[in-house]
């Protein structure tokens, strides 16, 4: 088993405060890691997962992370609703975490993604529908599969994003990823890159800062730490290439719940789009999470709960 922050597991929390990172630990919860190979044009690729909960569970929950995130961000919130009786999986998306790269960048785009995720649906064989949550592209990529016929999602968590993205914004997000280190001589220099450009996440603690540091970096054969993704995953945001991104026809034919978290101080989606968003399409119920802004990082207690509240226990 893989410890949450690369050192050994901690003690459990004592009863009633919920476990820090280094004390989740597998005999509290069942962990488990997957992997199952994905088709694109020309090649497959492998789509890695971790998953919490009982296998067994028909309550299936999948979580999917941002543009250039990965699954073990949501460590913290997939255990708690394995605590509640969901079986929760948290996928990497091609070009990130344990996940495969792309022969052909030009497929690291939402069709691609869905598709992805579509199989990884049906990789876990769920007996019935499945809940969502997806943060940034994470909640993209849900809302182009709530939209489709015969969805297999019942309900969905979006956390900051819309189906209006500012080109500023997305322009922006590109050029920081863009212009990312290929390396860093070690991890404390890429947790405090991290630190910067990942502020907007919100207010965190140095165990949730080394948490995103300890997933965010691969160590390299001949020293140093490389960022975890494609550097490719960028190629979309190329100079010429950005504008501003229009999905109201996907969102207007939503027809499950929807759970709608902003960052108070979100540039990706205004406040604007998100009040919109409750008055057409799901009707999306709106919750703004103060001194974050593109995206609440949903680590800590309280942003956890407000999930797991909307959620409920399964069944």
């Amino acid at each position: 088993m893989i410890p949450l922050i690369g050192s050994p597991v901690g003690e459990p929390a004592p009863p009633g405060r919920p476990p820090r990172l280094g004390e989740l630990s597998e005999a509290d919860v069942p962990f488990r890691t997957g992997h199952f190979l994905a088709y694109a044009p020309h090649d497959f690729h492998r789509i890695a997962y971790v998953e919490w909960g009982d296998a067994d569970s028909p309550y299936v929950v999948v979580c999917l992370h941002g543009l250039s995130r990965q699954g073990r961000d949501y460590d913290p919130l997939a255990y708690a609703l394995a605590k509640a009786g969901y079986r929760v999986v948290c996928p990497d998306l091609p070009g990130r975490g344990l996940s495969g790269w792309l022969k052909d960048p030009e497929l690291y785009a939402l069709p691609q993604y869905a598709a992805d995720m579509a199989a990884l649906i049906a990789h876990l064989r769920v007996p019935g529908k499945i809940d969502w949550i997806g943060t940034s592209l994470g909640g993209l990529t849900g809302m182009v599969l709530a939209a489709a016929r015969r969805t297999p999602i019942r309900r969905m968590v979006i956390n900051d994003i819309g189906p209006f993205l500012p080109w500023a914004a997305v322009r922006h997000i590109g050029s920081r990823l863009r212009d990312a280190p290929r390396l860093h001589h070690n991890l404390a220099s890429g947790e405090a890159r991290l630190r910067t450009v990942l502020a907007p996440f919100g207010p965190l603690t140095d165990e949730q800062w080394r948490h995103i540091a300890r997933h965010s970096f691969f160590p390299e054969p001949n020293g140093g730490f490389r960022p975890h993704y494609d550097p490719a995953i960028g190629d979309a945001f190329r100079p010429g290439r950005v504008y501003s991104v229009s999905m109201w026809r996907d969102w207007d034919a939503i027809t499950c719940p929807v759970l709608l978290l902003r960052g108070q101080h979100s540039e990706l989606l205004l406040s604007d789009t998100a009040d919109e968003m409750t008055r057409r399409g799901p009707r999306a119920k709106r919750v703004e999470i103060p001194e974050c802004g593109h995206a609440p990082a949903l680590l800590d207690e309280g942003q956890i709960r407000i999930v797991t509240d909307w959620m409920g226990p399964a069944g």
